[in-house]
């Protein structure tokens, strides 16, 4: 398809989340669901073209999403660290195969910059490196520290990252053999306000229950995971509209991390087990508290990228209504991020499918078309 070619998008495009009732229209409230749309020079329009710009025309038929978000994955990395250029440019080709084309990074040690200069990459809006406890995570990952040095890491991965920083909230403690908070309230309430004052945002990887309250109470504005969720804290979480990334698919490995660390660490193992098990009721709970959930995987360390079909269908199993677990994905992932969706005018990012995926979260594994940037990559 040549630069200048217009791309008619045809059947229903679904510009807000709407109703998802099954069979089609019923439900659809006001402007969220459009007959069509226009590609023209690389951005979306509502208004048909007209002269030479009318006469080199493709058209696309299905329902069409922006593009899909995958809010927490890690491209530049795997299960032993940094990667090279080549196998991070597979992962993002992975994510834009799955129709993700806004990933947000949540921690990398790789320089990953160079992504922002092709056009067939997705968007990727970075968090920079972890920031953890010294010795107390996943080896050659992130900048290890202590408390006093906190405040200084923030403020450089702050002035690095595109809005965001990642701290490690907790991990496991080797004296307890359990899962433990990795930094004292006051350094990390000042390191949050630091963020805040540089115009970044702050999330925490974050496992155990007695981390959350301390983190929301420091200012915290997002938790990855978020395990440890209870009905004492989601309240909390609620009031302060602090988001959760639940990653799901992630979360369905800790009965395998439990057996390989359960003879060194046997209390660890447990509580894991035990947070796996209650991991659906959690997100529920905290979703119809109204916590703000949002997709993400957490691909790039062990798991590969790719799965954000995978969690939207997992946050469905959680008991979130199919409408709500795709615009997890989308229109509010993308509001969220302070990124456009459908919207006269903006960058022609989509994903087309062969029917409503309101109506049924699966049909997100089989992309019919993916447009990234105005043009067709799938």
């Amino acid at each position: 398809m040549s630069e200048s070619a217009v791309l008619h998008i045809k059947g229903r495009v679904l510009v807000g989340p709407g109703s998802g009732a099954a069979g089609g229209d019923a439900g659809d409230a006001g402007e969220a669901v459009r007959d069509e749309l226009w590609v023209i020079d690389g951005k979306i329009s509502y208004d048909r073209p007209t002269g030479a710009a009318a006469r080199d025309v493709t058209v696309i038929e299905g329902w069409a999403l922006p593009g899909l978000v995958d809010a927490h994955c890690h491209v530049g990395l795997d299960a032993h660290g940094p990667v090279e250029d080549a196998v991070s440019e597979s992962q993002a080709l992975r994510e834009r195969e799955a129709g993700a084309l806004l990933l947000r990074d949540a921690g990398s040690p790789s320089d990953t910059r160079w992504i922002d200069e092709r056009e067939d990459l997705p968007r990727i809006i970075r968090a920079g490196r972890h920031i953890a406890r010294t010795k107390r995570y996943i080896r050659n990952y992130a900048h290890e520290i202590e408390p006093e040095d906190l405040v200084a890491y923030v403020a450089r991965e702050a002035r690095r990252g595109d809005g965001w920083v990642k701290l490690v909230g907790d991990w496991i403690d080797r004296d307890s053999g359990d899962l433990a908070a990795c930094w004292p309230p006051g350094e990390v309430a000042a390191a949050i306000a630091e963020a805040h004052r540089l115009g970044a945002r702050v999330t925490a990887h974050c496992f155990a229950e007695e981390t959350l309250a301390p983190l929301v109470e420091a200012g915290i504005d997002c938790v990855e995971h978020a395990t440890g969720l209870t009905e004492e804290t989601i309240p909390l979480f609620a009031e302060r509209q602090v988001a959760i990334v639940p990653t799901l698919v992630n979360i369905a490995t800790f009965p395998q991390l439990a057996a390989g660390g359960e003879k060194k660490f046997p209390r660890w193992a447990d509580h894991m087990r035990r947070l796996h098990a209650r991991r659906h009721d959690t997100v529920r709970a905290a979703y119809d508290a109204g916590v703000p959930v949002f997709a993400g995987t957490d691909a790039g360390g062990s798991l590969a990228h790719g799965l954000i079909a995978e969690e939207v269908a997992e946050l469905t199993r959680a008991g979130i209504p199919a409408v709500d677990a795709v615009s997890a994905a989308t229109w509010a992932a993308r509001a969220w991020l302070g990124r456009p969706g459908l919207e006269e005018g903006a960058p022609a990012d989509l994903v087309v499918y062969e029917s409503d995926p309101r109506a049924d979260v699966r049909v997100l594994a089989a992309p019919r078309r993916v447009v990234l940037r105005g043009r067709v990559v799938r």
